[in-house]
């Protein structure tokens, strides 16, 4: 397994993007993810995972509209699994927020 830093962002507002698609031929394990909210006021966020790299829906929520108070950060441990091919979005609802997304590949 190599343990690295998955993904990196500071997204759009108002624009899902992905963090992270987990390569062919790889499982991950998450281990942490990091939200910041830079800004001067509180924000919220949101993070999905979608099976197999289909569109977001509902069922793939993990955060919805999380609310994260000025100049503080989210820190959630995991350890759930992804499969190749996998796809971690974010969604937030201003410009001020930096995301680190952070486990272990291993070749299946």
């Amino acid at each position: 397994m190599t343990m690295k830093v998955l993904g990196q962002l500071a997204p759009s507002a108002t624009t899902e993007t992905e963090l992270y698609e987990v390569p062919a031929s790889t499982e991950t394990v998450i281990s942490s993810l990091a939200v910041c909210n830079r800004g001067a006021s509180a924000a919220t966020f949101r993070v999905s995972v979608s099976v197999g790299g289909g569109a977001t829906a509902n069922k793939d929520y993990l955060y919805y509209d999380l609310l994260i108070p000025p100049n503080d950060t989210f820190i959630a441990t995991s350890g759930f699994t992804m499969a190749a091919g996998d796809i971690m979005r974010v969604y937030c609802s201003n410009g001020s927020f930096s995301i680190s997304l952070f486990g272990q590949e291993s070749g299946v």
